[in-house]
């Protein structure tokens, strides 16, 4: 089992790069949005495409990334919201621990369920510290996993989460707001965040426009993940792209 992804995340991210991965939920999604995001992607060069949701109540998974799969070479990583959406078609697997939630299930229980057939799937597993924050209205995400967010405004709890995540051995952080989120993840956390761990930063939740993704950059994320703005409105992965990629490289 190589790490090439977890590599390129680490090349990309001592670089300075920025990178853009779109959100794409397979039950949402059909042969013909499949061909038209995979092509608006490869033209925007998007970097990452993640495949999950937190529920996934279709039995198209295995379907959905080989269709991703045919269309183009983009990286597909497993974003899972339960230990069944694993499919070995895929390049990467999120290996999900919410750190930002006290419920044992979602932090070692499901996982230990799930380790057998992961292992199995020849998968690149990458372990990823999620952490949900407050976006100002209930998700998916927050229901499901059974846990209250990390609030919005306590930037010293979620730099504290993702410093002892990261000391626990997770290889990326992951902030999310979750779909929908009526505020995004505010760039002083971000910046907070950014400045105390080591390990790549992920960003995703309520983020609508580029303007918020380039700040997000700015503010420290490594990679930007958009899902529902897009599910609204695919033309936006150009304009999310352009804003991500031109973030300027620091050279200190």
């Amino acid at each position: 089992m190589t790490n090439r992804i977890y590599q390129s995340l680490l090349l990309q991210k001592a670089k300075g790069h920025k990178s853009f991965a779109v959100l794409i939920d397979p039950d949402k999604v059909n042969a013909t949005k499949i061909d038209e995001l995979t092509t608006l992607a490869v033209d925007a060069g998007v970097d990452y495409l993640f495949v999950g949701g937190s529920l996934v109540i279709s039995n198209q998974l295995d379907e959905v990334v080989q269709q991703i799969k045919r269309n183009c070479d983009i990286p597909v990583l497993l974003f899972p919201g339960s230990p069944s959406q694993v499919t070995r078609y895929a390049d990467a697997l999120l290996y999900l621990a919410v750190i930002s939630g006290r419920n044992p299930e979602l932090l070692i229980g499901q996982h230990v369920i799930s380790a057998p057939f992961v292992k199995q799937s020849g998968l690149e597993i990458i372990s990823t510290g999620y952490m949900v924050i407050d976006g100002g209205a209930p998700t998916t995400v927050s229901y499901i996993s059974n846990t209250a967010p990390i609030p919005a405004d306590k930037n010293e709890i979620a730099m504290c989460t993702a410093m002892a995540g990261e000391m626990l051995g997770m290889k990326v952080i992951y902030m999310d707001a979750g779909s929908g989120a009526r505020r995004p993840i505010t760039e002083s956390m971000i910046e907070k965040v950014s400045q105390v761990i080591e390990a790549p930063l992920i960003i995703g939740g309520g983020i609508t426009n580029p303007e918020k993704a380039y700040l997000n950059c700015k503010a420290g994320a490594d990679v930007i993940v958009i899902g529902n703005a897009i599910e609204k409105d695919a033309s936006l992965i150009r304009e999310m792209s352009a804003a991500i990629h031109s973030v300027p490289v620091k050279t200190s």
